[in-house]
């Protein structure tokens, strides 16, 4: 190995530009298309005229390559893990902001975020001593109820968007978004490398040609188009409402849990090592500060892009100098409405069929965390009542109508909250089980 290369498998050093731009643009195609779709589907919920739609997109392309940049390069040396992670808008929060933009407005969504994101900086302050009530089974519930929120999401999507738009449930919508599903899946099951970890970009330009030629691509959001715009302070307002908040507060400290499984994934699999509490904290208090920004600035929240994970860990390229070049390059997208413009002629069902993959991915991962040391009955137990109440309840939110109006805006919106609230009191409250000696290893007596 020459030296050149021997640097891309340290932390610092400066590689040749010429060898960190691809491994750049790796990581950009991984995580490009899961940045930007969170906030097209909230723009599309929240009904935002279109030129305010590409300002929620490129808002959020900024602040991930800020995010990504703040954990690279720690601001202070305490916000941020200082670790080779990419950080973009999540779509672990979208249930919960659907249901914030469906009854309020973006501005209330944005006070909630701002909330919010304190929330995760004081998670962080103090994580050391919170640690151990997020154990596997909480975290691996709190994954599988996450994913199986985003479903409807997704179902909608592939029919169309919603239920009120012209032309939802046609029999084309949905054999575009099959068509693209299947496409994501061949991509990933049957090639390798670049082509495999860009499988999501390839089934949404195979499923936009083919709903082109079907004749349901709108090119009418292309006229007039800037060809360079700053990010703006506060450009859709900023409310606070108390149901909003106390969600959205809660699924960030969620997420943060989140972030402490992929920093560990980055660190052990391609460092060999455990983070320290230092850059567990990191991570927790920098997303929370880079969420911070983004209320400021129309950004959705952050977090950890596990494809990016991935990556690392695979490749073992953990050079900052690397992730930092995607960072730069999502902050440039951010600068371009033109490219976000581009993304809201993609019909809904191709986005659809495209994301439909990426949730169920989400609850896969929820249940590989459980099932990693077996399923006892206390786990089944926590699990099985967690996800129960959470999904049951906001599969029939009327069942809390004789509720105060803000138990029914926090507990009656969103699966992931009561679950997350529901599983943690469990691991707490039932009795711990003892370890059962094997056969082979008890002496008669």
């Amino acid at each position: 190995m020459n030296q050149d290369n021997h640097v891309l498998f340290q932390l610092d050093g400066r590689p040749k530009v010429g060898q960190a731009i691809p491994l750049a643009l790796q990581h950009l195609v991984a995580m490009i298309v899961g940045c930007m779709m969170p906030s097209v589907i909230i723009a599309g919920i929240a009904g935002l005229p279109d030129d305010q739609s590409v300002l929620l997109i490129q808002s959020g392309l900024f602040v991930s390559g800020i995010a990504t940049l703040l954990q690279l390069y720690p601001l202070f040396k305490t916000i941020g893990a200082g670790l080779p992670i990419i950080f973009g808008v999540s779509f672990a929060y979208v249930p919960v902001m659907s249901s914030i933009v469906g009854s309020a407005d973006i501005a209330t969504l944005m006070g909630a975020q701002l909330i919010g994101s304190l929330a995760a900086i004081a998670f962080g302050v103090f994580l050391k001593k919170l640690r151990r009530f997020f154990p596997a089974v909480v975290t691996g519930t709190v994954v599988v109820t996450i994913g199986l929120s985003l479903y409807p999401t997704a179902i909608n999507y592939m029919a169309g968007g919603t239920g009120s738009i012209a032309g939802y449930g046609a029999w084309q919508n949905w054999l575009v978004a099959i068509i693209t599903l299947v496409i994501v899946m061949f991509f990933q099951f049957y090639t390798k490398g670049f082509w495999r970890l860009s499988a999501i970009l390839f089934g949404i330009i195979a499923g936009y040609l083919v709903a082109f030629f079907m004749g349901i691509v709108d090119f009418s959001g292309l006229q007039d188009v800037k060809a360079f715009e700053l990010p703006q302070i506060l450009p859709f307002g900023i409310k606070f409402e108390g149901s909003a908040i106390a969600t959205m507060a809660v699924m960030f400290i969620v997420n943060s849990v989140q972030v402490m499984g992929e920093v560990a994934a980055t660190t052990s699999g391609a460092m060999d090592r455990m983070p320290t509490d230092k850059e567990f904290s990191g991570g927790v208090v920098g997303n929370g500060f880079s969420s911070l920004i983004g209320s400021a600035l129309g950004g959705l929240p952050t977090s950890t892009f596990g494809q990016n994970v991935g990556i690392v860990t695979s490749t073992r390229i953990i050079n900052k100098f690397v992730l930092a070049l995607t960072a730069i390059f999502m902050l440039v997208a951010g600068f371009v409405p033109g490219f976000a413009r581009v993304l809201m002629t993609v019909p809904n069902c191709v986005l659809g069929g495209a994301t439909l993959g990426v949730f169920a991915t989400i609850t896969m991962t929820g249940i590989r965390l459980l099932v990693g040391k077996g399923l006892t009955p206390r786990k089944m137990s926590i699990v099985g009542i967690s996800i129960a109440l959470g999904v049951g309840i906001c599969s029939v939110p009327e069942a809390l109508s004789l509720a105060p109006e803000w138990v029914q805006s926090v507990f009656g919106s969103s699966a992931v909250v009561i679950s997350t609230i529901v599983a943690i009191v469990l691991n707490l409250v039932l009795p711990k089980e003892k370890e059962v000696a094997s056969p082979a290893n008890q002496t008669l007596k």
